[in-house]
């Protein structure tokens, strides 16, 4: 491990070299790719001051969640759920529940 000029101290690792050398890290990262990707799918599905209120969530083993700005968008996109999932389908992404979750501030 390199030291940190003038210093006794290791030198900071890249954040992109931390997460390439951690598995965890690693898996993370691959799971926060495919919340975008999920997301950058469906965002033109999205009414423009809607979207502004949208945040992609985690994906899991339940799915993936959206994370509404308050109440009255996560009913909004509770209607939208069915086009969401034909477009994430028509883009190959396997069927997997998608969940609305209010974002608390």
């Amino acid at each position: 491990m390199a030291l940190h000029p003038n210093s006794t101290l290791p030198a900071a690792l890249p954040i992109g070299e931390a997460l390439a050398q951690s598995a965890p890290l690693a898996h993370l990262q691959a799971l926060l790719r495919e919340s975008n990707a999920r997301f950058e799918i469906i965002r033109p599905l999205l009414p423009a001051a809607l979207a502004l209120q949208v945040r992609p969530g985690p994906v899991g083993e339940q799915g993936w969640a959206l994370l509404a700005g308050n109440a009255a968008v996560a009913a909004k996109l509770r209607q939208l759920l069915p086009r969401f999932e034909a477009a994430l389908l028509e883009q190959g992404h396997q069927p997997s529940a998608i969940r609305i979750r209010v974002q608390s501030n």
